[in-house]
């Protein structure tokens, strides 16, 4: 089946614009009338061009909140808005329109409020001044960072110097110093008496070269030490010794005042091989001591067992451990 024009003269009889057209006008196309787009009236004809495809309807043909109803052409009258440019609301049934009233502007009482302009206005300005705040701190920062560098570099400040707030000085209480250092002497560096000599065969010693004090077990042989202090009091004697395996003994002397009981060289780590080597272990004695320096000394005296060797003497204001 060839496509047609259902009746239609010619496809330009569809235009509906066509009466702008001589060829529309020819073909008897008018202005719009009360029908569609300038063609004599909505429904086909026989011999008449028909409308547009699409059939429009006239603006106030549809009733709004109630049933369609035809369409009744009335007679316009001069100075009567057009029916098809009337608002809906005109119509009968048509939705019933109001306005609503704007909410208050004065300072009036009333359940509506208008915005919160004067708190935004406060939020804006408290922004406005933290950013400032900001900046001006690194601007500060920057320019103090650019001086601290200047005079680290060996520069001159421009700036003032920075106020540096001091606590007032206090002497430090006695207390808080650290303690002195109290002597320690290699017993080979000390005056030697009698038949006490320098030995460097037995191993383990801890002075100079190895070196300690041997031939003590006899009668009249010493060891003399002059050892200061830093004030007067009581102290503790310490004395490193070797001895074959077997306790001995010294007399103890202190500025020239003999201690009643003798200094204890006894045989302290138990040992039962009379290797000297083997034997270094440590005694000691409590001592009083006068400020300055002092005058120590062990001899060899009657009575006394005194077979042993001196490594080192020493002086503390506490037991040592071990």
């Amino acid at each position: 089946m060839a496509a047609g024009n259902d009746g239609a003269k010619t496809p330009e009889d569809d235009d509906p614009f066509g009466y702008l057209y001589a060829d529309g006008q020819a073909a008897g196309a008018q202005p719009p009338q009360g029908g569609g787009y300038g063609y004599p009236g909505p429904a086909a004809q026989p011999g008449v061009p028909r409308t547009s495809y699409n059939q429009v309807r006239t603006v106030g043909e549809r009733q709004y909140g109630g049933h369609a109803q035809p369409h009744v052409p009335q007679q316009q009258q001069y100075g009567q808005p057009h029916p098809q440019y009337a608002a809906p609301e005109t119509y009968p049934g048509g939705a019933p329109t109001r306005q609503s009233p704007l909410p208050p502007t004065g300072h009036g009482g009333g359940s509506g409020r208008g915005p919160n302009t004067k708190g935004l206005l406060i939020g804006a300005v408290s922004v406005v001044a933290v950013v400032v705040i900001g900046i001006t701190a690194a601007v500060i920062s920057n320019g103090g960072d650019e001086n601290d560098s200047a005079g680290g570099a060996g520069g001159k400040q421009t700036g003032a110097p920075s106020q540096v707030s001091e606590s007032p000085s206090v002497d430090p209480s006695p207390s808080s110093q650290p303690p002195a250092e109290l002597p320690q002497q290699d017993a080979a560096t000390l005056k030697l008496g009698g038949s006490a000599a320098l030995a460097r065969d037995i191993k383990g010693a801890e002075g100079a070269d190895g070196a300690y004090v041997n031939g003590f077990n006899a009668l009249g042989s010493s060891v003399t030490w002059q050892a200061d202090v830093p004030e007067a009091g009581q102290y503790y004697l310490y004395v490193r010794y070797a001895i074959p395996a077997k306790d001995a003994n010294a007399t103890l002397t202190v500025n020239d005042k003999a201690n009643t009981n003798p200094i204890g060289l006894k045989n302290f780590i138990a040992s039962t091989d009379p290797n000297l080597e083997k034997n270094w272990q440590t005694t000691w004695a409590p001592v009083t001591l006068q400020q300055g320096q002092n005058t120590i000394k062990l001899s060899c005296e009657a009575g006394n067992q005194c077979d042993a060797v001196f490594d080192w003497l020493k002086i503390s204001k506490t037991k040592l451990s071990g």
